[in-house]
């Protein structure tokens, strides 16, 4: 088969989430359409022409692969390869044929796989009962050289401005990622204005922004990373550069000295960590994250991709997580040619998290293993791993403090639970010291979010696959951690709420409404609860992400 000759070819189809999907597929163009119609039948015995099995490989870099791994050959979730691989007790694709692979697909599984009847159409559910059949493409090395090959400088900074080149207010400037649709807008969190729609990496996953607050980073699961620089008139692209095929993470340098100078990119495929330069993307050094897993297992790890990463205030490094095999690794950049790299074993598999509320611990998810994991960060060692519910999924976190205390909270995506872990010293540090159930059955909550000045507690369910539920948002005490109201997607609104943005000021909450036909951002004021305004102009394609500059550069969660 002629698939994949080239990193450009593959580069266009590495779009991997199992998060953030969407039904509207009629308002973005098939960046998979192939003129060409070649039918090719594998050794495996399955008919398949070239055209389908580019459009398969997207649809599983889309939906799949951060579950079952960018080669197939399994992570959080089993493995997806025809044969079964030798050691695995997981029988083959091919033991499953059409009608078993249908059925999975179509209803899902109760270990957290969710079922994408309604969200694939019945072509595309059919297209990979036979994708998953055959041999998975080889994915082509791709490191400094070609990632350099890929930068584009389009605004060198000596033709950048040196101050802002209007009066708005850019610490309350908000991202927003429309990520089927490869977009970012960026709304001016005072006026509600949008300024600039831009086209950025297919399947943005998150954006960050510098230290000083100025410049804007987005990362799509393309590897695709894109620089916007907000001191222009209107917020425009200065520099771009493809990392790998598959990502989720950028984070920036924001210790004292480094701000605005360093970037550093997570590969999921290939699996490395890329250091730029955080003023124009030039490409600086690679370091694979292949190796042993944290147990000791002494199988060689190739596809060990970074997951979460954020950047220390207190100290010249970043926190990046190694998924697969279970590392926190340390990544001094002080000598970003060389960094220093420390290795901490912790548990697998690696996802999301954030700080506590002094900066000084980081607390991260494995959520395969059901725990949560916290790190000293300035001593860089591992302080605590804490049994929490079935595959917690905290985003970042939130920090919230009452009677019991410094708490940092998680969702979870396998059961109905939050889990509330002390972090202050004193009795019960590093336990969790209450649970407390959200509204309805079942887990599917993808992100918590509170802010310092609120008294409030937001959670979604996303992923719940009740209609009624996964529509809406529960808002919990911070003080009393009882369920103050379950919010309803309001009239003229519909699909799946998720994640939340705070505002500058505190007084605000952003909730995406993405996956209906009237898709929206609805913005709450936190105090009362009631609908401030909704956000659904045509340029607003199934939102989902949003982050304030302010609190994305501060790390307020």
């Amino acid at each position: 088969m002629k698939f994949f000759k080239n990193a450009n070819l593959l580069g266009a189809l590495v779009i991997a989430s199992t998060i953030f999907v969407s039904c509207k597929s009629d308002k973005k163009e098939d960046p998979y359409a192939k003129k060409t119609e070649v039918v090719n039948v594998t050794t495996n015995g399955i008919a398949i022409t070239d055209a389908e099995m580019e459009k398969g490989s997207a649809l599983y870099f889309d939906r799949c692969a951060g579950c079952h791994g960018s080669s197939r050959k399994g992570a959080t979730g089993p493995h997806l390869l025809p044969v079964k691989p030798e050691g695995s007790d997981k029988p083959g694709t091919l033991e499953f044929g059409n009608d078993g692979l249908r059925a999975f697909i179509e209803n899902g599984t109760g270990a957290g796989m969710p079922e994408w009847k309604g969200i694939l159409t019945d072509n595309e559910i059919e297209l990979m009962t036979r994708f998953l059949q055959v041999d998975p493409p080889v994915i082509p090395p791709y490191g400094i050289e070609e990632i350099t090959a890929s930068w584009k400088l389009i605004i060198p900074v000596a033709d950048r401005p040196t101050k802002p080149q209007h009066n708005r207010n850019i610490d309350n400037y908000f991202g927003v990622i429309m990520r089927d649709a490869g977009k970012v807008a960026v709304i001016d969190g005072d006026t509600k204005e949008e300024l600039v729609v831009l086209k950025t990496g297919f399947a943005v996953h998150i954006l960050r922004t510098s230290a000083s607050g100025r410049y804007i980073y987005s990362v799509g699961r393309d590897g695709r990373i894109t620089m916007i620089d907000t001191y222009t008139k209107v917020p425009t692209i200065v520099a771009e550069v493809k990392g790998g095929f598959d990502a989720r993470s950028v984070e920036v340098s924001k210790f004292k000295g480094y701000e605005d100078k360093y970037l550093v990119f997570g590969g999921y495929s290939p699996s490395h960590i890329a250091i730029l330069d955080a003023q124009t993307l030039e490409p600086l050094s690679v370091t694979p994250t292949a190796g042993n897993a944290c147990d000791g297992d002494k199988e060689y790890i190739e596809e060990a991709r970074v997951a979460s990463i954020v950047a220390s205030h207190t100290d010249p490094v970043w926190i990046c997580n190694v998924k697969e095999r279970g590392m926190v690794d340390i990544v001094d950049y002080t000598d970003p040619i060389n960094p220093q790299i420390t290795e901490i074993p912790t548990a697998r598999f690696l996802h999301d998290g954030g700080f506590d509320a002094t900066g000084h611990y980081f607390l991260v998810a494995a959520n395969a293993s059901n725990k949560i994991v916290v790190i000293d960060v300035p001593n860089k060692k591992l302080v605590k791993i804490i049994e929490t519910g079935k595959t917690p999924h905290p985003g970042r976190g939130t920090n919230i403090k009452n009677d019991l205390g410094n708490l940092w909270v998680t969702s979870h995506l396998g059961e109905n639970k939050l889990s509330f872990i002390k972090t202050n010293p004193g009795e019960g540090q590093w336990t969790v010291v209450k649970e407390v159930k959200a509204s309805g059955n079942g887990g599917g909550a993808l992100f918590v979010k509170s802010h310092p000045k609120s008294k409030n507690l937001w959670v979604d369910r996303t992923l719940n696959p009740d209609a009624d539920l996964n529509s809406s948002v529960d808002v919990f005490d911070v003080k009393t951690l009882e369920l103050k109201a379950n919010l309803k997607a309001p009239e003229g609104v519909d699909g799946r709420a998720v994640h939340f943005e705070y505002n500058k000021k505190g007084d605000e909450v952003w909730v995406s409404y993405f996956m209906g036909e009237n898709s929206a951002i609805v913005i709450y004021d936190d105090k009362t609860l009631k609908v401030k305004q909704i956000i659904q102009e045509d340029w607003v394609e199934n939102p989902t992400g949003k982050f304030n500059v302010y609190n994305t550069t501060h790390d307020i969660y």
